[in-house]
């Protein structure tokens, strides 16, 4: 008789970085699905970033794995950490979500099927795509403009680019690097695009949270704060286009303004007092145009610096990770 085919083994880590969320942890992991098809484990894992309340004692008692930072990090640490812990536990599969219990977790098996079928290594799950409950109209157009931004930096079609509920494939896991210290929200699509990773979006409801968000205070701050993410990722992507952008609107501003004092200079053989101010500023301009262009080409070298550095830091990664026996794909 022919054997069967072997099942492969898919290990699914559902990671929660938390801090002071005691009324709303053990509702979330509870409600992570604990059968899923295609799926032969499901371990839900919780981050603690330093919490005051009894967020610990209610995810231990709802038998989560947990690890705590010894003081408040954020939670671009405190993501990240939780990565490299849940491939430390053998997963195939990672899931991101939020201990406010804001997303649905019944909706985790939506989220990972594009991972299992092979389509992508990284998965939104999209709350304009699917039904909010609740969100300030503010809050609503900023998340809105952002994602418009993002996708217009990478070139990927991406609706919620804030969302907290994601999956990973575990070589997306490997392969991203965040360097924020506020949010990773924004950072590990960036990363993910620079590094060619593909994504997808699936629908998923968002509920109304009980009290008012921590993370930030107030839509202006949240705004500034994902600006500067997503200006650094843009470097980051494109250094050359985006220094010379830059670079080449000073040059114009320069030619523009000299205009007059070359003509000025054509027509007298000299550079009267009254367009001598404009021939300084036209000057200045034009360097200043050279000179961020020339930044430019030193940012790109350091892409490409970075860019061999990161591998190299994957493949630590992914053997030590062979060594304990935890790579699967």
């Amino acid at each position: 008789m022919p054997r069967s085919p072997v099942r492969k083994l898919v290990n699914l880590v559902v990671t929660i970085p938390a801090y002071n969320e005691e009324k709303t942890i053990r509702a979330v992991i509870e409600s992570v699905p604990q059968k899923i098809e295609g799926i032969s484990s499901i371990r839900v894992l919780v981050v603690d970033d330093g919490s005051t309340d009894h967020t610990v004692s209610e995810a231990i008692a709802a038998k989560a794995t947990v690890i705590s930072n010894s003081v408040n990090r954020g939670l671009a640490f405190t993501f990240t950490r939780a990565l490299e812990k849940a491939l430390e536990m053998g997963a195939d599969i990672v899931v991101n979500t939020d201990a406010d219990n804001q997303y649905d977790q019944s909706q985790i098996p939506r989220l990972i099927q594009p991972i299992l079928e092979g389509r992508a290594d990284m998965v939104l799950g999209s709350r304009f795509r699917g039904n909010i409950e609740h969100m300030p109209l503010s809050k609503r157009w900023g998340n809105r403009l952002a994602s418009h931004i993002l996708s217009w930096n990478t070139g990927i079609p991406i609706t919620d680019g804030q969302t907290g509920f994601r999956a990973f494939n575990q070589e997306a896991a490997l392969r991203l690097n965040i360097l924020s210290n506020f949010t990773y929200t924004q950072e590990t699509i960036i990363d993910a695009a620079d590094k060619r990773l593909r994504i997808a979006e699936v629908p998923c409801d968002f509920r109304k949270r009980a009290d008012q968000s921590r993370l930030f205070n107030g839509i202006l701050d949240y705004a500034l704060r994902a600006a500067h993410t997503v200006v650094m990722g843009n470097l980051k992507l494109r250094p050359i286009a985006t220094f010379g952008t830059i670079g080449a609107v000073f040059l114009i501003l320069g030619i523009i303004s000299g205009i007059p004092v070359l003509e000025s200079f054509l027509v007298t053989g000299r550079i009267g007092e009254a367009f001598l101010m404009r021939a300084i500023i036209s000057g200045v301009l034009f360097i200043i145009g050279v000179e961020v262009a020339a930044l430019g080409l030193i940012a790109a070298l350091i892409k490409q610096n970075r860019q061999l550095l990161e591998k190299q830091i994957t493949e630590v990664r992914r053997q030590s990770l062979k060594m304990k026996g935890q790579v699967h794909v």
